[in-house]
């Protein structure tokens, strides 16, 4: 039994691994990316080193979590460790940006395959009466990364250089491969279906329109122009397409028909509307402390520390409960915790204390960290092993595509309120100069110390002012997705964990 125990500690520390450099790897980067620009060039491009990430990772999601399901959970788990620690070296050799995005897709391959299959392996070895603990563990280790992350980036590309952000990838995931191939013992069967084709082209064309859409929109190109409208039109004519396709194909990519489980559909609701609202407190609270308060970026990053540590707590305690209380009873105090602290951000001035918004941020983190571990379980709660890893791998894919559209859509909503606010204040001359001289859509330079000290007296307290209530203003708008993330877990059936049934099927498969 001890060595039984021990090698399920060893496979668990494997896909810990593998996890924390996929989900890292997104927004560790965007915080070296100035200095990655300033060493290789392409600053009219450095978007799409970006964006190539993204896309390739949630497009994969699925096709992985699928394939999984189809033809064993290891060759692909493995071959996304491979694809990524290639794609990580290549990175650290990129000598143009077009290279870097390039190596970049190749990283978010192997991220999909890598993120949608760790928790399914997670449920597939570890003993029922153990999974809320493991389960709480991975949730945590989740929530971590997204906010720890860019401190990382910072503190690597200030005291090493930028291409250790990737070849830091190489010995992890290195001893990630290792624990994997030699301790997984994959045991259940699969079997083996004809692959859909047409879905995954489909799902890759609708991905690709709208991340580009939402990555250039604004940026490179206007919202109006012809070429972001064309994008969101081609993501819409792909998505309905895939929904056509997908409800008529044998074995799907995406299977629809998962949708019409309760439980199920409410916990795909809850993960994206829960992470488009968590995403807006992590990316504007250390925007706050730097702009309004005249923080460094790296005390602005340190805030979200309370975040990170409280919602540690409830992803740990969540997974606890799993199995004592239905998934509902545990997601519902603690979202309603999340809805009261982005309620307590909107009330935030110049004049609000650090210990104050520190008070606000561990709320915020006890309010999302139980939907870390526990959505994980809810979402393959009502299916059979054999399906578990497109379960699985849906619902990761629509918690970041909730990320990502809630990073865009509130960003838009500050960025546009700021604007109007300095328009109003300086005059539309006096606006424009002000916003011609600080990049407001990059916070690692909006209102550094060297620019804050070529300002006067009025006009720093004036855009000080507006910085905090544009701000203010977007944790208003992100109430919506939070009281829509709480309601939803009111619809939410009364399953919980039963270790019981799960440990028959365990029985069965060892």
């Amino acid at each position: 039994m001890s060595q039984a125990r021990n090698k399920v500690g060893v496979i668990i520390a494997g896909l810990l691994l593998a996890i924390l450099m996929a989900s890292m790897d997104n927004t560790i980067v965007a915080t070296a990316m100035g200095t990655i620009v300033g060493e290789i060039g392409g600053l009219d491009k450095f978007v799409w080193a970006t964006s190539a990430y993204m896309v390739a990772e949630m497009t994969g999601m699925p096709i992985f979590g699928k394939l999984s399901d189809m033809y064993g959970r290891k060759r692909f788990f493995v071959f996304g460790i491979v694809v990524f620690m290639i794609g990580s070296a290549l990175c650290g050799m990129a000598e143009s940006i077009i290279q870097l995005s390039l190596f970049r897709a190749i990283q978010g391959i192997g991220a999909g395959a890598m993120v949608s299959i760790a928790f399914t392996i997670m449920f597939d070895v570890v003993p029922p009466e153990s999974r809320g603990k493991m389960t709480g563990m991975f949730g945590a280790l989740f929530g971590l990364s997204s906010v720890a992350a860019p401190l990382l980036g910072g503190y690597i590309t200030d005291y090493l250089h930028w291409i250790w952000i990737f070849y830091i990838n190489l010995p992890l995931g290195l001893i990630a491969f290792i624990l994997i191939v030699f301790f997984y013992k994959e045991s259940a069967e699969h079997s083996k279906q004809k692959i859909d084709y047409l879905g995954c082209l489909l799902l890759v064309g609708a991905i690709i329109c709208l991340m580009f859409a939402i990555e250039l929109g604004g940026k490179a190109y206007a919202w109006g122009s012809s070429q972001i409208l064309g994008l969101f039109v081609g993501f819409v004519f792909f998505s309905i397409l895939l929904v056509f396709v997908e409800k008529r194909a044998a074995e799907p990519i995406i299977s629809f028909r998962m949708f019409r489980i309760r439980l199920y559909t409410t916990t795909n609701l809850v993960a994206m509307l829960s992470g488009a609202t968590f995403m807006t407190a992590s990316m504007f609270i250390p925007i706050y402390i730097q702009g309004v308060y005249g923080g460094t970026a790296t005390n602005a990053g340190l805030i979200l520390l309370p975040m990170m540590v409280s919602s540690v707590v409830t992803a740990t305690v969540g997974g606890f409960l799993m199995s004592k209380l239905p998934y509902r009873a545990i997601l519902i105090p603690t979202l309603a915790i999340l809805a009261i602290g982005m309620a307590l951000l909107t009330t935030l001035t110049t004049e609000s204390s650090r210990f104050l918004i520190t008070i606000y941020m561990i709320l915020v983190g006890l309010g999302i960290g139980a939907s870390f571990s526990v959505l994980s379980s809810a979402a393959i709660h009502s299916f059979p092993a054999a399906q578990r890893g497109a379960a699985t791998s849906t619902m990761n894919f629509n918690r970041s595509l909730g990320m990502t559209l809630g990073i865009t859509i509130f960003g838009i909503i500050q960025s546009h309120s700021l604007t109007d606010r300095l328009t109003e204040a300086f005059g539309k001359s006096g606006g424009t100069k002000i916003l011609a001289d600080v990049d407001f859509n990059d916070p690692h330079v909006l209102l550094n110390p060297a620019i804050r000290q070529t300002m006067d007296g009025n006009t720093l307290n004036t855009i000080t002012e507006g910085l905090s209530s544009s701000i203010v203003g977007t944790f208003a708008w992100s109430l919506i997705p939070a009281v829509l993330a709480l309601s939803a877990a009111f619809i939410m059936s009364r399953e919980k964990l039963d270790p019981n049934v799960e440990a028959d099927g365990y029985a069965a498969s060892h």
